[in-house]
């Protein structure tokens, strides 16, 4: 094969999430997009929430080693689901401490994916501090990751742009939704893949109410004309850093 017809190298996709859950809820719309156009999308997946998003299971009386094996399975079977890998960094939780060497490790996984879309938790979570210091190691391992100096394998990486995903209380946590993603073509896949967590099924419904809610103001503000789906489903998205643009649309 010439170098003329070589085939393009996929887009890649990296989520950095604090636990088994997390990807599913607030981003499985995202994911599953963009494996359905052949992306690439790697799940940093920092911890099981096997201390702090596991109350059913400890209420069975399941033991700490039991509960992490049971939200590995389900992380897996609904990464599977949405297209992606996950990894799993088995750093625990509640709380989850930030370290060097997370960091590095974290580095790395941005140097080997060499990600075009980074989705992540944002800044603020009263509720649950595992998120904001999920989110602190994803924005220092980016910047660590395009530094020629920091060693460690692999190339360094450009800047790629940062979407944070909504969390459970956006009202007490800073969230705005300055993007509004239509994910109703994939949303019968995201649904699946949250049934596969079924240590959180008290969620399933939330996310899937919280979807509709945001599919209406997403068609609010898209306007009436576009040939939008009755019923449109949706993920929101804030983001950090400035978009680039040669034209405003």
């Amino acid at each position: 094969m010439t170098q003329a017809n070589a085939p393009a190298t996929p887009r890649s996709t990296l989520v950095v999430t604090a636990h088994a859950g997390d990807f599913v809820w607030r981003a499985g719309g995202a994911i599953a997009l963009a494996a359905s156009r052949g992306e690439k999308v790697t799940i940093a997946c920092l911890t099981f929430g096997e201390r702090g998003e596991s109350a059913k299971a400890w209420r069975e009386g399941r033991k700490l080693d039991e509960i992490k094996a049971i939200r590995r399975d389900e992380a897996e079977r609904a990464a599977a689901t949405l297209g992606a890998e996950v990894r799993f960094f088995d750093a625990g939780d509640y709380p989850l401490i930030p370290t060097a060497e997370l960091t590095d490790t974290l580095v790395e996984v941005y140097r080997e994916t060499q990600p075009d879309v980074v989705l992540t938790h944002p800044t603020e979570d009263p509720y649950n501090g595992d998120h904001p210091a999920a989110n602190r190691m994803a924005l220092e391992a980016r910047v660590l990751a395009q530094a020629i100096g920091y060693p460690g394998p692999g190339g360094i990486i450009g800047a790629p742009p940062v979407f944070y995903f909504e969390p459970h209380q956006p009202e007490m946590s800073g969230f705005k939704p300055e993007v509004l993603l239509d994910i109703t073509e994939v949303w019968e896949t995201k649904r699946k893949a949250m049934e596969c967590l079924a240590a959180q099924q008290h969620l399933w419904d939330y996310y899937t109410d919280l979807a509709v809610r945001r599919g209406v103001q997403l068609k609010r503000n898209a306007g009436p004309n576009l040939g939008l789906a009755h019923k449109t489903m949706a993920e929101a998205y804030m983001r950090p850093y400035p978009q680039i643009a040669k034209e405003l649309a």
